[in-house]
């Protein structure tokens, strides 16, 4: 920034102080010095005026570059010598090691003969010089060197640590900045963006030798490979003494790949970056009105570590809307496949319309809404993030929902044909206490043909304290068929409250994530199986969905249909941890960098 002043005396050089009656009025800007927003003043301190003086401070090394003498702490000035500003550059950059922010000062006192009596109006002959941004690197040359201000803002203690969290997420943290190159390099590795100070050597064989910081020119002067083999390497990268042309081109560029940017800042400058980004972040207390407008989101309070916080809780909600879909889609999937391969081999109707509905309507509600309260998974900031083109349906999930499906629907009609076919089951669960008379598969299958099969018959049966009646021996395959059907809405009911632990987490297994780690959802599972015991065993509402209550050993035969979800779903999972997560990320990651190339 240079100012335009007049001192309060003749002989007041240099400045001692601001004058009495009111400090400097503002009338015109000039040439920004490496990052500072440009201005300039005037001074009326009336007759007779001393000449103007242009106060200039800026970025340290362009200051010194404009300058040619230096003031003396008694006051005197000398020629800048190069042995003095080799000393005075070895100063900024010790400073700037220290992870200190640099401003130079400088002045000019001889100025141009219109500047030296710029009375601050637009009719006085300098307005118009002034109103010339290509004066400006004329007029601040022959500069007198005053002094640095050296600034320390040291980053947030909770910083470091969201920079490890990114990075273990598969996030690639980018520091683009105006500071100086050692300044910005000491904070990013203070930080945890780059490896310590002075790592600037890649490791992997994709652009090792290229720098992990860079300043902006020096980043423009690569080629285009070189660009993207920066941009594409995973680790941090930084780049100082950036424009705000640099910062679209990097944002530019990363979109261009295929990946998700977001972008934070504050200054007017960063605007067109913000709105750029697909994620604009401003700052919310320290940010510009019109960063605050060109971002999609405004950090409340200016902390990086929120932003992190705030990857973590929307990956959370991702993965809760996913797994109320793979509930409720591999439920459904589920009954379609019941009822189905019941017509398929023409076995009885298993299920019938009512106890679809109470199903989907009131037993599938509670679990289904407590996966939306899922905490999120221990390893949620240990898994690379998707990219923007990704499905939320892939073949695998697909895949993954047919196979359970496909095994909801065997259960459910397993179930119902292991009681009309078998005494005992698996050799442990006695299924002939209730007296019912077995008969074949084949006899079950050809059931519409009972009227014609000779001799034929069927005993009455008992179901709690109830008997199940029925005249004519092949009413057993209609009204008779109340047993089996409630034996296979429980399987149902169970297999989707098990479904339902499996989906507390797409990939991690429920010795990792047990059924404990959403309470709301060991609650509805409770309340779902409390709805299905309340209709069991209340006599008026089994009558309303004809069933009938079940023992104890009935119930086992419901536990071993129901129970094999888990583990299949388990292998699944296993085989998506192992080799499909694996085969994906890789498959992301090569093309990613051939978008970049």
């Amino acid at each position: 920034m240079s100012v335009v002043c007049a001192p309060t005396s003749p002989d007041a050089w240099p400045p001692a102080g601001a004058r009495a009656d009111g400090g400097v009025r503002r009338s015109s800007r000039l040439s920004r010095r490496g990052g500072g927003d440009g201005g300039g003043g005037v001074a009326d301190s009336g007759a007779p005026r001393p000449p103007n003086v242009l106060l200039v401070k800026g970025a340290a090394e362009c200051v010194l570059a404009r300058c040619t003498h230096a003031l003396l702490p008694d006051g005197g000035v000398v020629a800048l010598e190069p042995a003095a500003r080799a000393a005075l550059g070895e100063v900024v950059s010790s400073l700037a090691r220290r992870a200190l922010r640099l401003l130079a000062l400088a002045a000019r006192p001889d100025l141009p003969a219109p500047l030296a009596g710029y009375d601050g109006g637009e009719a006085h002959a300098a307005h118009a010089a002034l109103a010339d941004p290509g004066s400006y690197e004329a007029l601040e040359s022959g500069l007198t060197f005053l002094g640095l201000a050296a600034l320390r803002d040291p980053p947030r203690p909770e910083v470091r640590g969201a920079i490890g969290a990114c990075r273990g997420a598969g996030i690639r943290v980018i520091v683009i900045t105006g500071d100086n190159k050692a300044t910005a390099e000491t904070i990013c590795a203070d930080i945890g963006v780059l490896g310590g100070a002075g790592d600037e050597e890649d490791g992997s064989d994709d652009g090792a030798s290229l720098p992990r910081s860079l300043t902006g020119t020096e980043f423009c002067a690569l080629s285009e490979a070189d660009k993207a083999r920066v941009l594409a390497r995973p680790g941090g990268l930084c780049i100082s003494r950036a424009e705000p042309g640099h910062k679209q081109d990097v944002v530019r560029r990363l979109r261009n790949a295929g990946e998700v940017t977001a972008m934070t800042g504050d200054g007017v400058n960063d605007a067109p970056a913000l709105k750029l980004a697909d994620i604009g972040i401003a700052m919310g207390v320290t940010g510009t009105e019109v960063a605050k407008e060109a971002a999609d989101m405004v950090l409340a309070d200016d902390n990086f570590a929120t932003v992190v916080a705030a990857v973590e809780e929307g990956r959370a909600i991702f993965n809760n809307m996913k797994a109320f879909i793979r509930y409720m889609i591999s439920s459904n999937i589920g009954e379609v496949a019941s009822i189905f391969l019941s017509a398929a081999l023409g076995l009885p109707e298993g299920l019938i319309p009512v106890q679809l509905l109470w199903v989907n309507l009131v037993t599938d509600g509670p679990p289904a809404t407590a996966l939306g309260f899922n905490p999120p998974d221990p390893d949620i900031m240990s898994k690379p993030p998707r990219r923007g083109s990704d499905h939320f349906l892939t073949p695998w999930l697909l895949f993954r929902w047919v196979v359970v499906g496909c095994y909801v629907g065997f259960a459910t009609v397993g179930a119902f044909a292991t009681w009309y076919t078998s005494s005992t089951f698996l050799g442990f669960i006695d299924l002939s206490r209730d007296g019912h008379t077995p008969v074949t598969l084949a006899q079950l299958r050809d059931w519409e043909s009972c009227p014609s099969w000779p001799g034929f018959t069927a005993a009455n049966y008992t179901a709690g304290a109830r008997a199940v009646e029925f005249a004519d021996p092949c009413d057993y395959f209609t009204t008779g068929k109340a047993k089996a059907s409630t034996l296979s809405l429980s399987v149902l009911v169970a297999i989707e409250m098990f479904n339902a632990a499996n989906a507390l987490s797409e990939d991690n297994s429920l010795v990792t994530v047990p059924v404990w780690w959403n309470p709301w959802l060991l609650l509805a599972m409770a309340v779902s199986f409390g709805l299905h015991f309340l209709i069991l065993y209340v006599p008026v509402l089994a009558d309303v969905f004809s069933i009938v209550p079940l023992s104890f050993q009935e119930w086992l035969l419901v536990l071993a249909y129901s129970l094999p979800v888990v583990l299949i779903d388990e292998v699944l999972k296993a085989v998506g941890r192992t080799w499909v997560n694996k085969s994906t990320a890789a498959v992301d990651r090569a093309a990613g960098k051939a978008k970049l190339e």
